[in-house]
């Protein structure tokens, strides 16, 4: 099925229907996994806003993606807790091992960086998430190991 038709018919019940764009674009995510420029458009017209409503609602929300993201997503808590105990210094080996900043892909398509205000952990302080998984009071050693394990399970 092509991107065309088939963001059609996942966009279909929402046609007409500009009070239900939000619905329509998690929808389009949820079974993409992030909503494509091509898919914008085809939304825009189907729900009946402009492209650039569309695109105001992709960027004021965190959680819609317009760019693919990694087979893993680490969220890093940057609330005080893990600001105080360090997350910068995990942040900048997460980066260094990834070879990438906030809110990026790493060039071999495995995880994608996502900073978070809070991860409701604080006790764990600092901590972060892959995928599901918590890893907490993480200093950038720990971090580094987690991020080769999952490399090193991958092969």
């Amino acid at each position: 099925m092509n991107n065309t038709k088939q963001i059609a018919e996942l966009v279909e019940p929402f046609a007409g229907k500009p009070g239900e764009l939000i619905q329509a674009l998690h929808r389009v995510q949820s079974e993409l996994g992030y909503v494509p420029l091509d898919a914008q458009e085809e939304v825009a017209e189907i729900v009946g806003v402009s492209p650039v409503q569309v695109y105001g609602v992709l960027t004021f929300y965190h959680f819609f993606r317009t760019e693919p993201c990694g087979q893993h997503v680490i969220r890093l808590c940057m609330g005080t807790a893990c600001h105080v105990r360090g997350a910068d210094r995990v942040l900048q080996a997460l980066s260094d091992e990834l070879k990438v900043g906030l809110g990026e892909r790493s060039e071999d398509g495995m995880f994608t960086l996502e900073g978070v205000r809070c991860l409701g952990a604080c006790g764990l302080a600092p901590v972060m998430m892959v995928d599901d998984e918590v890893y907490g009071r993480l200093d950038p050693n720990k971090a580094r190991t987690v991020i080769r394990e999952y490399r090193d399970n991958q092969e």
